[in-house]
């Protein structure tokens, strides 16, 4: 076999763009990016030329495209606002190819934070094999764990949440004997008792109010079933769920009639940017599990007061996805406050599970939503965020192979248009995703490597000494 460290020779032109996995043909990328490392499946050799628009030269070869990281960002700094051209040459059975050349986009929205935070799980439905909560440098391909079951068997960690990116408020929930709900402010750690008798639940799906003071939860009382068809495998639902504000301060829970009637069920709330409006989603409660098909929420919003911690007298629907025969789910309000980024599906709100669940924008200036079919698939596109400046989010999506969700990242420009997405660029991205056995969920940006002592963590954990939480 020939070595693949030799100019390509005698090369015969494809009237075709290459077949590169990840597809990272046409997509916008932030200039802080790390290098978008391609395989060519079935070629013994890649040499790739990549040109910038604004000056700067990279050539790469080998057994796939594999770019040196300050290179790269040497280009992509120098292209801001430009295009990277990329030539691609392949050789198979001593045979060099070339292929239409393609382009990518260096954004000149800056991407303002260190990387992303998510939970990464092994498929199971309800034993907690190898899992936890990690986090990943965007520059580079450096991966860290935050905390993993491994500190506690038997232990399942998720609904992680930063305040507006930046970790130093943070939260998380842990399930299991040892279930808990814990804060870490300024780099103290507590650890508040998992339920609340007079909650009627835990403490989940948390989203921080912009000041810090406040951090919202939703107290689901989940369960799930297994389908009897073979494209659908499981179903999550909720017997009840209320909506409450928390204050960290004096570990008060904040409630009101309007967050807890009896026969909805709240759930999933977010502030405002402004921190001035509740957005959480809503539905009438069914006989479950008969009624399953019948559970689907609309999106409400009700006022929220910062300086006295209390609600406004009255609840708004701001999307009627019922009206649509249809329900949605994860709503995220851009920083920027012109937008909510939403879930829409057929029932329910567990969209991972849901291969329709595709992605939608309510316009909060015009009341106006859309479907993103800029960058919605087949199959399954659903948890997603937004960074701090408003111009980039990230997603799950199980377009793939229908199985595992793993994340993606869009631009959004001024006008609310979304940039073809693309795959969370790895080193070695053949290797790493189709050897994975892990799915990706519950992403956010992170302005900064999250500090968390996991070691002492563990212990504090597996000591289950609690603060206990009041009902204001």
């Amino acid at each position: 076999m020939t070595s693949c460290n030799s100019t390509p020779e005698n090369v015969s032109k494809v009237d075709q763009l290459p077949n590169i996995y990840p597809d990272y043909i046409g997509v916008t990328i932030p200039a802080e990016m790390a290098p978008l490392n391609f395989d060519c499946p079935d070629a013994d050799c890649v040499d790739v030329v990549v040109k910038g628009s604004k000056g700067g030269e990279l050539r790469v070869q080998g057994d796939y495209a594999d770019f040196d990281i300050a290179d790269w960002h040497e280009l992509t700094q120098q292209n801001k606002g430009g295009q990277l051209t990329f030539t691609v040459c392949t050789r198979k059975d001593g045979q060099w190819q070339q292929y239409n050349n393609f382009t990518v986009n260096v954004s000149t929205y800056a991407l303002d934070e260190w990387g992303l935070t998510y939970r990464r799980i092994a498929p199971g439905y309800e034993v907690f094999s190898k899992m936890g909560l990690y986090q990943r440098d965007l520059a580079t391909f450096d991966e860290y764990p935050i905390i993993e079951n491994t500190q506690v068997p038997g232990m399942c960690v998720n609904c992680h949440s930063a305040r507006q990116t930046d970790p130093s408020k943070f939260v998380f929930h842990v399930r299991g004997d040892h279930g808990a709900t814990m804060f870490q402010i300024d780099g103290q750690r507590e650890w508040l008792k998992a339920s609340n008798e007079q909650l009627g639940g835990s403490m989940v799906y948390p989203y921080w109010h912009p000041s810090g003071k406040y951090c919202a939860f939703s107290t689901n009382q989940t369960r799930q079933g297994f389908h009897m068809v073979a494209h659908e495998r499981i179903e999550v639902f909720d017997l009840s769920s209320d909506v409450f504000v928390y204050n960290p301060a004096t570990h008060e829970i904040i409630k009101d009639s309007l967050l807890s009637t009896p026969d909805w069920s709240e759930n999933s709330p977010v502030f405002s940017p402004d921190g001035k409006t509740l957005y959480y989603m809503t539905c009438k409660q069914q006989e479950y599990p008969m009624h399953y098909k019948d559970e689907k929420y609309n999106l409400c919003k009700i006022a929220f007061d910062p300086a006295t911690g209390k609600y406004g007298e009255k609840v708004d629907t701001i999307f009627n996805a019922v009206a649509m025969g249809k329900s949605l789910t994860w709503p995220r309000p851009s920083y920027d406050g012109k937008y909510i980024l939403f879930t829409l599906m057929d029932y329910g709100y567990f969209s991972i599970w849901h291969q329709e669940s595709n992605q939608w924008l309510l316009n909060l200036q015009t009341g106006e939503a859309r479907e993103l079919k800029e960058i919605n698939s087949e199959k399954a596109d659903s948890y997603h965020n937004w960074n701090v400046n408003s111009h980039w989010i990230v997603f799950t999506s199980r377009r793939g192979d229908g199985l595992y969700s793993h994340l993606y990242l869009a631009c959004v420009d001024d006008k609310g248009h979304f940039s073809k997405p693309f795959l969370l660029p790895q080193r070695h991205p053949k290797e790493y995703y189709e050897e994975s056995i892990f799915s990706f969920n519950v992403p956010d940006f992170t302005k900064t490597k999250v500090v968390f002592d996991a070691y002492n963590a563990g212990r504090e954990i597996a000591s289950d000494q609690r603060v206990e939480t009041k009902v204001k």
